[in-house]
């Protein structure tokens, strides 16, 4: 046979780690390593580094708090990324790749623009999907026709990257991607394919099916959506939902095992994207413990939450905290339940939340006494939310606040310029509008604000707290509430006076607290209140009270009336009386 004319190098690579070249040259020539091999005009193929083995150091930290796997500056690459959307060659990948890479210079900005091009171009093929004979997932097919399934997305990536000259590996494993269920198991064939690429000595993940869009819950349709996750995701972010065949892939040291990968919870790529850090249990499943089940999130910055426990917030007590939150669900049915968590940044001027988790949780025994009144918001209690509203310094930190007498108080330091309302909701009292105000009294000394409750009878109140600006004649805006328990049946609070509008906001009630006085009996008043002439209060007779100190003092009889009415004289000079509270008088 005639000599070889001249030398070929032929790589093979394979997922299992291994890579063997083979060299074919004239026996009298001696072998050289061929660095390059020449590929098309003007473009270099460049040999391949070994895919991940167990001894190399590829590996990167199980950090979950880098969203990628190498500093990228997402605005050095707008014009990039807008040239790269408007490419439209479809006659040969070599010409698509040639046009692209006119604006990239880096491997990282080639990379980036065959991203793009095929994140915007190349539609999941949900026909195909279902009927995989009339499928083909060869590079020059996807292109043509501009669709396909993970296979072709992956397949046409790497073609382009190799041309382009950067190292890229297609890669197959298990997914959780539509059609996942949660604590499912995966057996059998691998389930989807996505990308590795080489830059800057070390390998990237990278997954061009997921980051073009989504496909509706039937599988018939595909939206375009595109998804920065998914471009050069942190290994120890991307595990979470991608499990490829040889685990040196996952490029994470420890590996994960095929079992935890089952049973850890799916976060998605919004989770990621709010700065979400991680997800307390950890399983998809959750069973309760005496009814109860809790769950908590971690994350970096302010962020609001919400959840959906069979699709309503009803039987759990949600409350924000500085870097995340924390939920205790109480179903109040046996069996599995599906929770959901929402979230978005609070930032957001817009009213979306964005789903976060799904956790089933597993209810062997139901809790009644943790059974909330219907009007409990969430989330419960004060926050760093209700700081940003002018409530701090709560003397009261926890969401439930337990009373034993059924009374309690709340103290907060006012922000400036801020007029507050507060209502008292349960589910088993008949409160009229007026009533839920009653049992609540404001005490207002300097910025600080008391509300002191006296509860009308035993179980489970809402204390609902509404702010305004004074300056503002608009109306009230809820800001938070909490939960009040009160087990003892022995409670029965009346409700505090009556005040009206002369009654002024820094005014304060030392006695009686109680809007219903005992009839035919001698009552001690003592008021502290300013800048008034005199004080009255008129029962059957009226009956005047003496400054003190700061005090309005003074006794009333309350034989032979219902009401009794304190009422100011402004102005000495005026004749005119204001009327200021009123009280009621027991019926004998």
């Amino acid at each position: 046979r005639e000599p070889c004319k001249q030398s070929q190098a032929v790589t093979s690579y394979s997922n299992k780690g291994t890579q063997v070249t083979v060299e074919i040259h004239p026996k009298d020539t001696t072998p050289q390593l061929f660095k390059k091999l020449s590929f098309g005009k003007g473009f270099q193929r460049t040999e391949a580094p070994r895919p991940p083995g167990g001894k190399d150091l590829h590996t990167y930290p199980w950090d979950k708090s880098s969203l990628k796997s190498m500093p990228v500056d997402l605005q050095q690459f707008e014009k990039l990324d807008a040239y790269a959307l408007k490419v439209n060659v479809k006659n040969s990948i070599e010409e698509l790749v040639k046009t692209l890479l006119k604006q990239a210079r880096t491997d990282l900005e080639k990379v980036r623009a065959i991203w793009m091009w095929i994140c915007h171009h190349i539609e999941y093929d949900v026909v195909g999907y279902h009927n995989k004979s009339q499928l083909s997932s060869k590079p020059v097919d996807v292109l043509q026709t501009g669709k396909s399934i993970c296979e072709g997305y992956a397949g046409l990536f790497e073609q382009m990257c190799s041309i382009a000259g950067i190292q890229c590996m297609k890669l197959s494993g298990y997914s959780k991607g539509y059609g996942y269920k949660m604590g499912q198991t995966f057996t059998g064939d691998s389930d989807h394919a996505w990308n590795a690429v080489y830059l800057d000595g070390r390998w990237h993940l990278l997954d061009s099916t997921w980051g073009s869009g989504v496909v509706d819950d039937s599988f018939t349709k595909f939206t375009f959506r595109y998804n920065e996750f998914y471009f050069l995701t942190h290994p120890a972010l991307f595990i979470n939902n991608h499990f490829p065949d040889n685990s040196n892939w996952q490029l994470l040291k420890p590996t994960l095992t095929l079992k935890d990968f089952e049973n850890n919870m799916l976060h998605n790529s919004n989770f990621y994207m709010l700065g979400l850090l991680t997800a307390h249990p950890e399983t998809a499943v959750i069973h309760t413990v005496n009814g109860k089940a809790s769950v908590s999130v971690d994350c970096r910055s302010a962020t609001l939450f919400m959840f959906k426990l069979k699709g309503t917030d009803e039987h759990g007590l949600m409350t924000l905290k500085k870097h995340g939150m924390k939920l205790d669900i109480y179903p109040q049915k046996t069996g599995s339940h599906k929770l959901q968590i929402f979230a978005k940044p609070s930032k957001a001027s817009e009213e979306v939340y964005n789903c976060v988790l799904e956790y089933v949780v597993e209810c062997k025994s139901v809790d009644k006494a943790m059974r909330f009144p219907k009007d409990l918001h969430q989330p419960v209690g004060p926050s760093w939310f209700t700081e940003r509203q002018g409530f701090l310094r709560p003397s009261q930190p926890d969401p439930i606040i337990h009373t034993n007498d059924g009374r309690c108080s709340v103290t907060f330091t006012l922000g400036k310029d801020i007029s507050v309302l507060a209502s008292l909701h349960s589910d088993n009292s008949s409160l009229t509008e007026d009533m839920r105000r009653r049992h609540i009294m404001q005490i207002h000394r300097g910025n600080q604000i008391e509300l002191k409750i006296h509860l009308p009878h035993a179980g489970n109140f809402v204390l609902k707290i509404y702010a305004k600006k004074k300056s503002d004649p608009g109306n009230y805006d809820y800001i938070f509430n909490y939960l009040i328990t009160c087990l003892n049946t022995e409670v029965k609070w009346p409700a505090f006076p009556q005040s009206y509008s002369k009654w002024a906001e820094d005014y304060e009630i030392l006695e009686p607290l109680s809007g219903l006085l005992p009839a035919n009996r001698n009552v001690q008043f003592k008021l502290k209140m300013h800048g008034i002439a005199k004080v009255l209060v008129q029962a059957e007779n009226t009956y005047p009270l003496t400054q003190s100190r700061g005090y309005w003092e003074g006794t009333c009889n309350t034989s032979g009336c219902r009401e009794v009415f304190v009422m100011v004289h402004e102005n000495a000079n005026h004749s005119f009386y204001s009327h200021v509270l009123k009280y009621e008088v027991e019926t004998q």
